[in-house]
């Protein structure tokens, strides 16, 4: 079995595998005509099941075959420019260029002897995006797994800058859209089940400034520590971006913490048009970015950035048979130092890759392009009226409801909105995601692809309402 390792002697045979399984995919890219089959659990989970792990195949065109019935027929393509639903990007073929070769060559992060070159790799990234935010000259950072573990590190980071013995006083104010890692973050870190002060938001789902003054200062009138605010850059749920100078002004003025989680907004860092909508994120302690999201990179490539490198000291641990601490004498750069994570994938080179070959004005331009699109789909659901929408973008996430001519009930609009979203995925035609609003349900478009336009919005809404009747027309049937 030596002849599956991948060195000097198998060269051949690595390009040779690598070349029919990259023709699979690029043929599968050309040939997609929907994002989804539409294929339910209960169909594919036999075919899979009934796979003998403890049999191999014993030859790559024969998994190659297998992992089209099992995989790549029914995957769910987020390429596909009627796939609307979630935070996920297409990707750009830099980037995947560099995947391909971070798996071949297999460094790990961690130590300066397993990577070299690539942790001066991740760290000029790291300098760059510093830069990009306007962190300063003591800025640093490392890369993560994705925006939930850069905000739990932030979390962390603020924590142990609070100073305090009873992790019991301890408050961090998010709004009441930041994404659910925050509270995750805080159960992780020991606080206790009230620690996250829910703070309201406006009409245009922002972070009320004047809610959050109010509960800091009650705050530290009931004794006890607001450790930190987390600002958000960007909700999944409507892509709302927090008042950031406001907010920082507060953080400010009560000595707090301030962590801009701008894992979905991060685009504007490298926006042609609308880097201002992100204004004041220079004055945050730490910043999430996610690249896997609006910076057209594949899944991981997420980053935690700090003003104080020195804060970083608070995830540090030195082993002797990794990192001991001699080494920060001899200036051998280790990144596990600042790190969550030991062994670390170089996903860095992604960004590294995207950059040399499109240059940031390129990435940026891209977003730019959603973030229009998403105007424009605005102004289509304003003018239509069989939908209700709310929140003028400020990036590229719309949210809706299909509102029937005839029907007042707010439950039997709730299910059939439920039930179009399902009927519409069942039919692979698109993806749509949904959250809820006021206690109501309501569809939503994550617009991240350039290569969608206003037609397919408009022929995505026609389906949404012709499912919609469908079941309302069904339900009106049963009832009589």
């Amino acid at each position: 079995m030596r002849s599956h390792l991948l060195n000097d002697l198998t060269a051949e045979d690595y390009r040779r595998s690598v070349t029919e399984g990259v023709e699979r995919v690029a043929a599968k890219l050309a040939t997609t005509d929907r994002p989804f089959t539409g294929i339910t659990v209960d169909a594919l989970a036999p075919r899979i099941e009934q796979i003998d792990l403890d049999k191999p195949l014993h030859d790559t065109s024969a998994v190659l075959d297998e992992l089209e019935e099992v995989y790549l027929r029914d995957a769910v393509y987020f390429h596909h420019p009627r796939y609307l639903a979630h935070l996920n990007c297409p990707v750009v073929i830099p980037a995947v260029l560099g995947e391909a070769v971070l798996s071949a060559v297999n460094s790990s992060l961690d130590t300066w002897d397993q990577s070299a070159g690539g942790t001066l790799i991740e760290r000029k990234l790291i300098d760059w995006t510093a830069a990009r935010i306007g962190l300063g000259p003591a800025a640093d950072g490392v890369f993560t797994s994705g925006g939930t573990q850069s905000n739990l590190q932030a979390l962390l980071l603020a924590r142990e800058e609070a100073k305090t013995d009873s992790l019991a006083r301890l408050r961090v104010f998010a709004s009441e859209v930041s994404h659910f890692s925050v509270q995750k973050s805080a159960k992780l870190l020991g606080l206790s089940a009230d620690a996250v002060v829910s703070i309201p938001v406006d009409t245009d789902k922002r972070m009320r400034t004047v809610a959050l003054a109010h509960e800091l200062d009650r705050c530290r009138k009931d004794g006890l520590v607001p450790m930190a605010v987390v600002a958000t850059g960007g909700t999944t749920d409507f892509g709302s971006i927090d008042p950031l100078p406001e907010i920082a002004e507060l953080c400010a003025q009560y000595g707090v913490w301030m962590h801009v989680d701008a894992a979905y907004g991060c685009g504007l860092l490298a926006s042609v048009k609308y880097r201002d909508r992100i204004d004041g994120i220079e004055r945050a302690d730490s910043v999430t970015v996610d690249y896997h999201k609006s910076f057209f990179q594949p899944v991981s490539s997420s980053a935690v950035l700090v003003r104080d490198a020195a804060t970083l000291r608070h995830a540090t641990y030195h082993a002797e048979y990794l990192n001991p601490r001699r080494m920060v004498q001899e200036r051998v750069p280790n990144q596990v130092d600042k790190s969550l994570q030991t062994t670390r994938r170089f996903d860095a080179l992604k960004l590294w890759m995207t950059l040399r070959v499109m240059g940031a004005d390129g990435i940026g331009g891209l977003f730019d392009e959603v973030c229009d699109l998403a105007a424009e789909g605005w102004r289509l659901l304003a003018a239509d009226p069989r939908f209700d929408v709310i929140v003028r973008p400020s990036l590229s996430t719309l949210v809706f409801r299909y509102i029937p001519a005839a029907v007042t009930d707010p439950a039997e609009i709730d299910r059939a909105n439920l039930y179009a979203r399902k009927a519409l995925f069942a039919s692979g035609d698109a993806v749509v995601a949904g959250t809820k609003v006021a206690g109501r349900h309501y569809l939503k478009f994550t617009l991240l692809n350039p290569e969608t336009t206003a037609d397919d919005i408009a022929a995505v809404l026609d389906l949404i309402a012709g499912h919609a009747e469908q079941y309302l027309g069904e339900s009106l049937d049963r009832a009589s």
